[in-house]
């Protein structure tokens, strides 16, 4: 049984591969069931994969929310996350719908 050569790679060849890949880019998706923060509407509730929960204000880059609760912390560090913060719009979150 004859063993195949494997094609040496150039610099040439190399830039080629890379460009290619460059240029079409990677297809990111969040994870089945969530959706990522810069996709929800003003105003929606919304729940992280950690329970964190809270309502979104503004979203360009980064998004600005009101953080409404956050289960299994001290209450010292509650504090700290409570309130208006600034997360990544590429958050993975769940929305939440009031009945």
């Amino acid at each position: 049984m004859q063993l195949k050569r494997k094609k040496k790679l150039t610099n040439k060849s190399i830039a080629k591969i890379v460009n290619k890949a460059l240029k079409n880019g990677p297809k990111v998706f969040p994870a089945k069931g969530y959706k990522y923060l810069k996709d929800l509407p003003v105003g929606s509730l919304f729940e992280t994969s950690s329970k964190m929960r809270g309502i979104l204000i503004h979203c360009e880059i980064n998004a600005k929310v009101i953080i409404t609760d956050v289960p299994d912390i001290e209450q010292e560090d509650k504090n700290y996350y409570l309130g208006k913060q600034t997360i990544s719009g590429h958050t993975e979150v769940k929305q939440v719908i009031n009945k």
